[in-house]
């Protein structure tokens, strides 16, 4: 059963999402980054109080996703990103973005925090960060 609802289109935007800022981690980054999408639209606090859905999230401003600027984001979704994206709204979920709302590509090591939130780990390229579960009870 799925974690939160979601529309034919949502489901289409959330794999051009994961499609377009993690294609290169594989499978697993691309998972994690729908992880992220799907706790934004659970969490109701921090950056994410008015988030109510996966429109909502991946259109997010400020602070939405550098992917929705580029070209490839606009591409139509793949049923492969289609199959994957349902997986996270069915709520699999995979660390380090178990509970993470945020990730970002630096340029070295991932920094410990990030905007005040915590490190959760790294995967590949990608470093992902939590609230603390008293800020964001919900994730």
């Amino acid at each position: 059963m799925p974690v939160i609802k979601s529309t034919s289109k949502e489901l289409d935007l959330l794999a051009r999402l994961m499609r377009a800022e993690a294609e290169g981690e594989g499978e697993l980054g691309m998972l994690m980054v729908g992880n992220v999408g799907v706790n934004r639209v659970l969490a109701d606090c921090l950056d994410f109080r008015d988030v109510r859905n996966l429109q909502q999230m991946v259109f997010q401003s400020p602070g939405g996703f550098e992917a929705t600027t580029k070209s490839y984001f606009y591409q139509r979704a793949r049923e492969q990103d289609r199959r994957l994206a349902q997986r996270t709204i069915n709520g699999e979920r995979f660390h380090p973005a178990t509970r993470g709302l945020w990730f970002f590509m630096p340029t070295g090591d991932c920094p410990a925090q990030w905007y005040g939130q915590w490190n959760t780990g790294r995967y590949k390229s990608h470093c992902f960060y939590a609230p603390t579960e008293a800020d964001c009870p919900q994730v």
